[in-house]
């Protein structure tokens, strides 16, 4: 009985540090803030010093540079996809945790002072390795608000708040209760585009 008991105490714990690992891993790839390498690479400066002052690619769009607004979407989406594919090779029952280390890295990197983005490309990413479905989802809602009211933060706030029912209508209710969670912190590091909005002054796509 005792052998028994300690293997399976070595199980958990295995489980456990198995976990850790992945939301490390993700954190780290979360964390690399490519709206400031690229802006700096192309001679445009500190990207924190423009417009809002956010590292994403629409403040990076901000600073006048198509191109590095571009590519910073894509690698911050990249990165989330990166995170779990690589846990759904060596780990697959911690993508998910992977993917929220890849989220959190995005919104508070420790080399930033923990003053990172606002998920909204990330997310994206994290979704294409776990449901693409729930990406196409994700991805229609993001494209066609934006289309229709030019507004980043907005279109990208409705985006986020369609990943739990997108769990929810493709029956993947283990993954709600986290996935409310990273919503709502994609919607508290918007609350100053949310002020900016209830008061009409939330600036549209291609403004200032």
């Amino acid at each position: 009985m005792g052998i028994r008991v300690g293997n399976r105490g070595m199980f958990v714990n295995e489980n456990w540090v198995q976990g850790l690992e992945m939301v490390a891993l993700g954190y780290v790839l979360g964390s690399i803030p490519f709206g400031l390498i690229l802006t700096r690479l192309s001679g445009g400066g500190d990207i924190r010093a423009i417009g809002s002052g956010n590292i994403g690619a629409t403040n990076v769009l901000r600073s006048g540079n198509k191109v590095m607004a571009a590519l910073t979407l894509i690698l911050d989406m990249l990165k989330g996809t990166a995170a779990v594919l690589i846990a759904l090779r060596f780990f697959p029952n911690f993508a998910v945790l992977a993917g929220m280390g890849a989220f959190l890295g995005h919104l508070y990197p420790v080399w930033l002072k923990f003053q990172g983005g606002k998920g909204v490309a990330t997310m994206m990413g994290i979704l294409l390795g776990l449901l693409p479905w729930a990406a196409l989802v994700y991805a229609i809602v993001w494209l066609g608000s934006l289309a229709i009211t030019r507004i980043s933060s907005l279109s990208g706030m409705l985006a986020g708040l369609s990943v739990p029912v997108s769990f929810l209508l493709l029956d993947k209710l283990q993954w709600v209760p986290l996935f409310v969670g990273l919503t709502l912190l994609m919607l508290w590091k918007h609350r100053s585009n949310i002020e900016r909005l209830l008061a009409g002054e939330e600036p549209k796509v291609g403004r200032t």
